[in-house]
């Protein structure tokens, strides 16, 4: 059984002949009893203490807890990120890529029908100066065709004018005769 500093101090002990000094027995007990209480006191404190801390422990123990699971949290979800970071990263390097085979092959294209357009058009270009120049040389022809018949029309004009004067002039003199040689008919101007 504990005693408490109230059982000591109640605590009455029997007198005998020639025991102990009541007085002193009395003064060691009250001494004893503040003693133990001072200690219950203390204990008491401290095991209020102890419970705070506890508590305090506890309170800390699960605050760890909770900073470990965010730190781990924490760090799969920055794991995650950079790993979603690095995929679109390499989707936009992929479509990029895409993009400018795209535009590439579509420049190369681009570049082969100009080169094909230049290529027809320099055939065009030859073929046109071919046919202006046969144009050219067959209107040349034409109007040397056109100057030798002028020519030829004239020189009949002329000979057929010297031929009417001479007709003329001998119709004036009343000697005219018929051309033996030219049958009356058509002038030969007569067709053109």
């Amino acid at each position: 059984m504990r005693l408490t500093p109230l059982d000591i101090q109640n605590h009455r002990f029997n007198t005998r002949l020639r025991g102990y000094d009541p007085a002193e027995v009395e003064a060691f007990v009250r001494l004893i009893a503040e003693d133990v209480e001072a200690l219950v006191r203390e204990r008491d404190a401290l095991r209020q203490q102890v419970r705070a801390l506890e508590t305090r422990v506890d309170e800390l123990s699960v605050n760890e807890k909770t900073l470990k699971d965010t730190l781990v949290t924490a760090q799969a979800l920055s794991e995650d990120l950079k790993k979603t970071a690095v995929k679109e990263a390499e989707v936009l390097i992929s479509e990029a890529e895409v993009k400018s085979e795209k535009i590439l092959d579509g420049t190369q294209r681009r570049a082969a029908r100009l080169a094909e357009d230049i290529r027809e058009m320099r055939m065009l270009r030859a073929r046109l100066a071919g046919a202006i120049r046969g144009t050219i040389e067959t209107h040349l022809e034409l109007l040397e065709g056109l100057a030798k018949e002028e020519d030829e029309t004239e020189m009949l004009l002329e000979a057929r004018f010297s031929e009417l004067t001479a007709r003329r002039q001998a119709a004036r003199q009343g000697t005219e005769e018929p051309d033996a040689e030219e049958p009356p008919g058509p002038s030969p101007l007569a067709d053109r």
